[in-house]
Formats: C-alpha cells, structure tokens, sequence
C-alpha cells in the first residue's frame, strides 16, 4: 500500500500574516558558511565551510501553532504539558467552507458537516475545521473572513471524545471584530477553563485532504517549550492509497 503525505503546515517567514498583538516572526543569519568558517578558524585550514547558522525570534502563535491548556487556564499545564497521545491519530475533516466571514459554527453546522461524509465520532479522533481561510494566507482578509467555533460546538465535540481539533483559520474563535460586534469574547478558547482540551491554529492544505475526509491519520506533534502558551507544530496528514 503506498502511503502519501500532505503537509498541513504554514510557511513562517518574515512578514507574514499574524494573529492581532502577536509577535511577527524575525528569521537572521547570524554567520554565513564562509564566515562561520572563519569565526572556527577552519578557514585557515583548508577544511569545507562549516554550515551556516541563523537566530529565530518568534511568538509562539506564530505560524501553525498548537494553543497549551494553559494559555487559557492558568491552573493547567502548558505546552510542555501537551499531551502527545491527543496529537497523532485518526483525523476526519469538516468543511465548512459555505459559510460566511464571521459566522459562528454551531452545533447543528457540525453534525450536519458529519452527517455529509457519512461518518461518526469516536474518541480522540483528530477533528481538523476546514474554512479555506488558508488559501489568502498572505492577504489581510485572511484576518477577518473566516467563520468560528462557539463554546456549544466545542462542548459538544469535546462530549463526543474529542481531545484535538484544528482549523486552517488565525483563530479557532470568529474574527475579533465578529466577537466584539456579538459581545462574546474567545468563547471558544475559555471551554479551557472548565474542560481539557487542545486545537491548531494557522493550519492550510486541509482542501488537499481526498475523500472520504477521514481513515487518515493525522500527526500534529508539538515543540516541548517550557512555560510557553503554545507550540509550533508540523501538521501532516498520512494518507494510505
């Protein structure tokens, strides 16, 4: 059986589109190989340049990121406390890509999502919220047009078994000014205040996951940065053909 991966993963780079009061990522090469040569005095020696290095001065929810328990709940653990059996297993996709910038999914937009690919939750599957946001990454639109999570449709994934959803959107929330303009702030995020739970932001390439949108096994190992509110992540799905 041949076995193909889709890299679920953004690209971070300097300038990039960032979640509001996020640190932008700052990516420099420190030396070069022909000056870190020098730097090790191999220069002299006749031996080969010695390989470049750079520094990396980032937010940690920068790029596709997975958000700790504690970046909400400050009693839990933080994302060296993420635990890596909720990160690898079976993933199915919900597309939710009819609806409007700044829609709330609901619970009904869920089951019916489910209801369309045939397919029953069961415990510590990978739910992974397709928007298409991902797609005008690099455009300020991606800030704003995408829809959200309620606390209702993550109680009731969480109900199911859920540990771990993702969406390829900069929030898993609606955009900021959609929850201003409700007066519900990060309802979403602060189920972490009552429950365990985990979800991916900044996701992309969730279109290029093939029918039936699940039997697949998803990989969405986190950094263990200590004390940090959340981790980069390289998110791949595994699909067997």
């Amino acid at each position: 059986m041949a076995r193909r991966l889709i890299d679920l993963s953004m690209e971070v780079f300097q300038g990039m589109m960032v979640y509001p009061s996020v640190t932008k990522p700052v990516i420099v090469e420190m030396e070069n190989h022909a000056q870190m040569a020098r730097s090790m005095g191999t220069d002299v020696l006749g031996a080969p340049h010695l390989p470049n290095h750079c520094m990396i001065v980032t937010g940690d929810h920068v790029g596709t990121h997975l958000d700790s328990w504690g970046h909400v709940n400050p009693a839990a653990p933080r994302a060296e406390g993420i635990p890596i059996d909720y990160c690898y297993g079976d993933g199915v996709v919900l597309d939710f890509t009819g609806m409007n910038p700044g829609d709330e999914i609901e619970v009904d937009h869920v089951k019916r999502a489910l209801d369309r690919i045939s397919y029953s939750l069961k415990p510590l599957d990978i739910v992974l919220l397709r928007t298409d946001a991902a797609l005008y990454r690099e455009e300020r639109r991606y800030l704003s047009d995408h829809p959200g999570m309620t606390k209702e449709s993550v109680t009731w994934l969480l109900d199911q078994g859920i540990k771990m959803m993702g969406i390829d959107a900069p929030g898993f929330d609606p955009p900021v000014p959609d929850m201003m303009r409700r007066g519900k702030y990060w309802e979403a995020h602060l189920v972490m205040l009552e429950r365990e739970y985990y979800h991916l932001e900044n996701m992309c390439n969730l279109h290029m996951i093939p029918p039936p949108y699940h039997s697949f096994t998803v990989s969405v190992l986190p950094i263990k940065w200590r004390g940090a509110s959340a981790a980069p992540v390289r998110a791949v799905a595994i699909i067997e053909e």
